[in-house]
């Protein structure tokens, strides 16, 4: 029998609110048996590039990355936020590892590529090594991995979270009962984006496609929902989106379907 593995990825709106970041890492810190943190950090990462001048682009929920908005997305993921999720969750008893695609050659990625779209330094996931993380989850250490990764060249790339948290899930499926949960400051999938009580409880991809038509379901829900669909199709077994309470309970959120 499978062991279980909980992955869960958590977004920018979590780790921008210092109360409610503590308390979704002391939520995390108490799931019981092996346990991933996949993050990215884009609104962080946004305010230090308004503050240091550089412009914001992002075409349909996804970021435009060009070399200033690397360094700047290396400075938050990789540095201030990785760092302060160890930190805090060591405090909890939870012994981690912050960890980039790059580290142990975890996951190498490609420059992505649009005819119609230059989305610069945006790497898309070409493999992910498992061994390591495996290993680390052996010895009871938590993986803390942020949405960078590299091309096996010597070039960091940025990379969705969402799409990362989706394939390492794919990937550690075939050795664990994988339950994989996006966490970020809703409630779950809204009908109603300003009643935090109008959950959909489940959606399948017939359901998606109607929000979707209806402008419910917009901008980088887009991708994140097309992730959660791609690992429950691949071997996930379970997948939830909504907001930091889902670590402890699945009773009030979104979960995603066939």
């Amino acid at each position: 029998m499978k062991n279980k593995l909980t992955i869960v990825k958590v977004g920018g709106g979590i780790l921008n609110e210092n109360k409610v970041f503590k308390k979704f890492l002391k939520n995390y810190s108490q799931i019981k048996g092996f346990k991933l943190l996949v993050h990215g950090g884009g609104i962080i990462a946004s305010q230090y590039m308004i503050r240091l001048g550089i412009p914001v682009k992002m075409i349909n929920g996804r970021r435009i990355t060009d070399s200033n908005a690397l360094n700047v997305a290396v400075m938050t993921y990789a540095g201030l936020i990785n760092k302060s999720i160890v930190s805090v969750l060591q405090g909890y008893n939870c012994n981690a590892l912050g960890l980039c695609g790059a580290d142990a050659n975890i996951i190498t990625s490609k420059i992505r590529e649009n005819n119609d779209i230059d989305f610069g330094l945006v790497g898309d996931i070409v493999n992910i090594e498992t061994n390591f993380i495996q290993q680390l989850l052996e010895l009871k250490i938590s993986p803390i991995i942020c949405s960078l990764t590299h091309n096996g060249s010597g070039q960091l790339l940025n990379t969705n979270a969402d799409s990362i948290a989706s394939e390492i899930s794919i990937k550690l499926s075939k050795y664990f009962k994988v339950t994989l949960k996006y966490c970020f400051d809703k409630t779950g999938i809204l009908i109603d984006p300003v009643d935090e009580l109008s959950i959909k409880k489940t959606i399948n991809n017939f359901d998606y496609q109607q929000l979707i038509e209806k402008n419910i379901i917009t901008d980088g829900m887009i991708p994140k929902i097309d992730n959660c669909f791609h690992a429950l199709e691949n071997g996930v077994n379970d997948i939830y989106i909504g907001d930091h309470d889902i670590i402890n309970s699945t009773k009030n959120c979104t979960k995603i379907i066939l």
